[in-house]
């Protein structure tokens, strides 16, 4: 659980997104957060504050005078113990308000009297968002340090489509543990292939493998979360994107090539995760092979793939490389070798059989410095052990 520990106050304001709240309450404590909501007047007209008391198991409030609070400062009683405020959804009045630093109801004077982190996850129609007076409140919230999660672009409830949608609420979870994680990688960008490359034989068959995409997904989200800005070359794998990240889908090798080398400049670091296709069929064949009575098994002629990360790191200013190295035996030969071979700085190694496809990991770090074994654990908490070792790296270099 990512926010064991954590106490979070959510700020809910009127708006048909505040159902959405509800759930995030629910993702919230199930990631391991307290969590005590307070709600504007116009929020309980549309969920009620009773929801909120049974999912987050503390008692919602919503008056500035709440005789609950025995000294009639629940603005600033409530945000004291509070490890960040979240504001989901935010109206485009509480945005207007906020930026003018008015206070004049409770979940507003906490905001002024907060002295903790403020995210807010904007929710509003199309137009509402684009309109000039809401660009510059939000222009100001940014210079005054708040933290703006979203929106999305999408279907409204008015009826209409684009951009001003909440996000969803795994979305904003994801952009909060994102807010507590170091930012190791601030200002750097990153570019990073993930997942199997699928080379076509014919129309319906082809060579690949088993790879996942989920450590190249994981190294994804982790350096996003470290402050980097991320693009993900991405095979074909079933995975959702990490929020912030911007994903290109490719298929076979030479696309992933071709995605890499258009994209590879004015990067600080290139992470070769994805499990490329060490040959294709010379040819491909435009009509589905079909299989004769007694006639023999087809012969298909392979070539080699290009070596994508070979060619990144021989660069004349290549990014700072790091490659990885699955092997079924002799892994720390196998990985120094390669390293050695394509002239990287940083090389991770693992054991297929003890982890491929799977939901952990056990890697060894090979620079250097020597071996760094990461012990046993989720993709997750490796990728940020492996986001730190190249943010040192970097430093070094």
């Amino acid at each position: 659980m990512e926010l064991a520990g954590k106490n979070i106050v959510l700020g809910v304001t009127g708006g048909i997104a505040a159902y959405k709240a509800a759930e995030l309450v629910r993702l919230l404590v199930k990631d391991g957060a307290t969590v005590q909501v307070a709600m504007t007047e116009a929020a309980t007209r549309f969920v009620t504050p009773v929801t909120f008391q049974a999912l987050s198991g503390k008692p919602v409030f919503s008056d500035q005078w709440d005789p609950r609070v025995a000294n009639n400062m629940a603005h600033i009683d409530l945000s004291r113990q509070a490890d960040a405020l979240l504001v989901a959804p935010a109206s485009a009045d509480f945005l207007a308000r906020l930026a003018n630093g008015l206070a004049d109801d409770l979940l507003t004077t906490m905001v002024l009297a907060r002295d903790c982190p403020l995210l807010v996850a904007p929710a509003m129609n199309r137009q509402m968002w684009e309109n000039p007076a809401t660009r510059r409140n939000l222009a100001t919230l940014r210079g005054d340090g708040v933290f703006v999660v979203g929106p999305a672009c999408g279907d409204q409830a008015c009826g209409e489509t684009g951009p001003g949608r909440m996000l969803e609420a795994e979305e904003i979870l994801a952009e909060l543990i994102a807010h507590f994680q170091p930012k190791l990688l601030a200002g750097k960008r990153v570019l990073i292939t993930a997942g199997p490359t699928f080379e076509a034989i014919d129309p319906v068959r082809g060579v690949t493998n088993l790879s996942s995409g989920k450590m190249g997904y994981a190294i994804a989200r982790a350096a996003r979360e470290a402050g980097a800005e991320v693009v993900l070359v991405s095979g074909p794998v079933c995975l959702p994107c990490p929020s912030g990240v911007t994903r290109i889908a490719v298929t076979s090798a030479l696309q992933m090539r071709a995605a890499v080398l258009q994209r590879v400049a004015g990067n600080d670091v290139f992470v070769a995760v994805a499990a490329v296709a060490d040959y294709r069929p010379a040819e491909f064949i435009a009509r589905k092979i079909k299989k004769a009575a007694g006639s023999s098994a087809p012969s298909i002629e392979l070539v080699e793939n290009p070596d994508i990360l070979g060619e990144v790191a021989a660069l004349p200013a290549p990014p700072l490389c790091v490659g990885f190295a699955a092997e079924s035996e002799k892994l720390a030969e196998y990985a120094e070798r390669k390293r050695r071979s394509k002239n990287i700085p940083l090389i991770v190694g693992n054991l297929i059989q003890d982890g491929f496809g799977g939901e952990q990991n056990t890697l060894i770090l090979f620079d250097d410095d020597g071996q760094q074994p990461l012990p046993p654990a989720s993709k997750i908490d490796l990728a940020r052990q492996l986001v730190g070792r190249i943010a040192v790296l970097l430093e070094k270099r």
